[in-house]
């Protein structure tokens, strides 16, 4: 193990094999069908999640892992290392950081700095993807921090949303209940940045949408890491890394599915890019 172990939790969509070639610690978050409780990722696969929302019921919420997890996770890992970076999604639209921020607490034995990542999904993927990397090159503690604080404002995270109704019952978002009842099969594209999600343009039709997505992006200015992320949209989303390959290295775009915790707040059907800018 590098002498820096970086966690983070399963919101982060990071895809599996990237997380285990970088040895990315991923804490699982908790989704739940009424009274039945799944593990995001482990004991929910995305096919079971998804014919649950298809056959209705009790629609699915999701809530972060119990502090004692988070201090169990961290004490493992100081039996290898006595460095620990933990990256988080926005601590103003989940309560993962703070649970983190507590169980970090609870070790004495070892040196945990917490990450506010500011971002969602792979917008906090990326930070962790570029801490283990960093991790592995042999960069200490301080270092990688100084790493991430420098990459974070430069991240940028942008979505199509196929029905706001998944992403209004999170209660995250409070422009999205004034927008729900206006809405004739309407895509918002939003955008996620500093911990608040925005509404830049709403768009008649999914092929118009997902064009303006790549457009806004590529409007950005260049790019050190992208990923097109999805929830249950596969052919979107190659569609998607077929436009964004005229601008951007197609064996350098990561595509990445949602996990069931972020497809529970963004609903089905939604399409994504997350992305570093490039040092100016």
């Amino acid at each position: 193990m590098p002498q820096v172990c970086v966690v983070t939790d399963s919101t982060a969509d990071i895809p599996v094999p990237v997380a285990e070639a970088l040895g990315i610690v991923v804490v699982p978050c908790y989704v739940h069908f009424g009274q039945e409780t799944y593990l995001d990722g482990i004991t929910l696969s995305r096919e079971q999640f998804y014919a649950r929302l298809a056959s209705g019921g009790v629609p699915p919420t999701t809530s972060q892992p119990p502090v004692g997890t988070f201090a169990e996770v961290y004490q493992r890992i100081a039996e290898q290392t006595k460095q620990i970076i933990s990256i988080h999604p926005a601590a103003n639209l989940s309560a993962l950081y703070n649970a983190a921020r507590l169980g970090a607490e609870m070790i004495s034995n070892t040196r945990i700095a917490l990450i506010d990542s500011t971002q969602a999904s792979m917008g906090t993927g990326w930070l962790a993807v570029l801490a283990a990397r960093a991790a592995q090159a042999g960069q200490n503690l301080d270092q990688i921090v100084a790493l991430i604080r420098d990459t974070i404002p430069r991240l940028r995270l942008l979505a199509v949303i196929d029905d706001l109704h998944y992403l209004q019952r999170s209660g995250r978002v409070g422009w999205v209940n004034a927008l729900v009842g206006s809405l004739l099969n309407i895509k918002p594209l939003v955008m996620l940045k500093d911990g608040q999600v925005s509404l830049l343009e709403k768009i008649r039709s999914q092929t118009k949408a997902l064009e303006r997505l790549v457009t806004l992006m590529t409007g950005l200015g260049a790019w050190q890491e992208v990923a097109v992320l999805h929830a249950n949209a596969p052919q979107a989303a190659e569609k998607v890394a077929d436009m964004l390959a005229l601008v951007y290295s197609r064996a350098r775009i990561l595509i990445a599915e949602a996990g069931t915790v972020i497809s529970t707040h963004a609903g089905p059907g939604a399409v994504g890019l997350a992305c570093v800018l490039a040092k100016k």
